[in-house]
């Protein structure tokens, strides 16, 4: 279980910080004193291929020709820069939180939340399961790309999106011993894949807990910034209220948290607080995600992932080695002999995986590529958006 002589690195952290030599692998590994414990997820999660793909999947606002946008590689790295933030002031495990930060949307698709509502959809018209991303997260760490990463890194990743900080969250931790450990998570995992339990996830470290809350105060802020940039009114009710706005809003919650775990084994946010974010998650659903569903290019991508979910699904279940899913997709396998096991898994959860590893422009070729002249997503130009704002086109300066 020990992941060698690292305990000595860590004097400074809290007695109930998860420490590198606590960290439980499916598989042993040599110590590694350079890269301890959570470290190698680290290293591990920005090493691969699926990694590279955050740079050109949607956070919220699809479609457009505009760096200032918000891509899910910066939302990760803000949810980790906060994390760390709160994990150094409690004294908690900042690896294990960059670690956590940096894969909890790794299993997201293209087009955000759309694409994520739309192939669940599908999934659960052939299957009865709904697709959700933590869950694909650590699928993908886990067992597509098999890059044995500790189970406290996957197990902050699946418990992202689970209950809300309110009142007095107290980590539901894994029992002592590598076996236990084990089981511990694969049963949660279990009942996460089958839909029961996701409101109730919660982490079996502090440090994944930390993670949760840090994902929300990301998104909070930057989907509102997003939103103004692009001329949507999407201002809360704490905007000029008793939070502020902005980085302010989040710098008052993270304050307010800190002050009140600051030498307790759990984080604890005082009602005020808890009840300010979710007035904000309310508002940010209300005047941005719930408005995105009703225009296009929604309807028409709806369309185009089911074309693209039927394609790939008979691909597979005729075993048509030629086709983008199998030259494409499940090379990641690694060998013939690791092909063949993948493929075992059957091909709705083959497609599933596929079509969440891509980004938004590979999804856009692909479909070009299959159905061609079928239907065709164009991305609105620096000077549309500009137009849309009111502004000068000759004006506008990058």
């Amino acid at each position: 279980m020990s992941e060698g002589p690292c305990s000595r690195m860590e004097p400074h952290l809290a007695p109930w910080a998860c420490r590198s030599s606590q960290a439980v692998r499916r598989r042993p590994g040599e110590p590694d004193v350079l890269s301890p414990g959570f470290v190698r997820d680290v290293n591990r999660i920005l090493g691969c291929r699926i990694y590279n793909r955050y740079a050109d999947k949607t956070q919220v606002f699809s479609l457009y020709r505009n760096d200032d946008i918000t891509r899910r590689m910066q939302h990760v790295q803000m949810v980790s820069r906060i994390g760390r933030t709160i994990g150094r002031l409690l004294g908690l495990n900042e690896d294990l939180i960059e670690a956590i930060a940096l894969g909890h949307d790794i299993g997201h698709t293209p087009f955000g939340h759309a694409g994520e509502r739309f192939l669940s959809e599908l999934y659960f018209e052939r299957t009865g399961l709904h697709f959700r991303h933590n869950v694909q997260s650590v699928r993908f760490l886990d067992r597509v790309l098999g890059l044995n990463i500790s189970v406290q890194t996957l197990d902050g990743i699946l418990c992202h999106n689970g209950l809300p900080i309110r009142g007095s969250i107290r980590p539901e931790t894994f029992p002592e011993g590598k076996d236990a450990a084990l089981e511990a998570f694969d049963r949660k995992y279990a009942q996460a894949c089958s839909g029961s339990g996701r409101s109730s996830l919660v982490a079996s470290t502090l440090e994944g807990c930390v993670v949760r809350l840090s994902d929300v105060l990301a998104y909070l802020e930057k989907d509102r910034e997003d939103a103004r940039l692009l001329g949507i009114d999407a201002a809360g009710q704490d905007s000029a209220g008793l939070l502020g706005s902005g980085r302010g809003f989040a710098a008052r919650i993270v304050e307010n948290l800190v002050e009140k775990s600051f030498g307790r084994p759990y984080l604890h946010l005082d009602d005020l607080y808890a009840d300010a974010i979710e007035r904000e998650k309310q508002t940010n659903y209300e005047r941005i995600y719930a408005r995105q569903n009703e225009q296009e290019p929604y309807p028409q991508l709806g369309r185009m992932f089911r074309d693209l979910y039927s394609r790939c699904r008979e691909d597979l279940a005729c075993g048509r080695e030629k086709t983008p899913v199998f030259r494409h997709h499940l090379k990641m396998a690694g060998s013939r002999d690791a092909m063949q096991e993948y493929l075992q898994d059957g091909p709705d959860l083959l497609t599933v995986d596929y079509i969440a590893s891509m980004t938004d422009d590979y999804f856009i070729d692909l479909y070009e590529h299959l159905f061609p002249g079928r239907m065709h997503l164009e991305y609105r130009s620096y000077f549309a958006a500009a137009d849309v704002q009111g502004e000068n086109p000759k004006d506008k300066v990058r």
